[in-house]
């Protein structure tokens, strides 16, 4: 599962490069996914909305079984 939420990732990480951030895939466990906003989108006052609306999303759909993904 590891590999597949990376290709989402790698997929949604031009869009946060292009902010002046960047996303690092932490950890997968138990269909939680855990991931590091960087850069513009760590201090970012609109990162929890980023996370939840934008990688959360894509990563549920390309993955049904992912459950959840939280910043660390």
């Amino acid at each position: 599962m590891r590999e597949k939420v990376e290709e989402v990732i790698n997929k949604i990480r031009p869009s946060l490069q292009m902010d002046g951030g960047d996303i690092e895939l932490i950890d997968v466990k138990d269909g939680v996914v855990k991931v590091m906003l960087k850069g513009a989108c760590g201090s970012c006052p609109m990162s929890t909305m980023t996370l939840k609306m934008g990688v959360e999303r894509a990563v549920k759909e390309a993955i049904p079984e992912v459950k959840e993904v939280i910043a660390i």
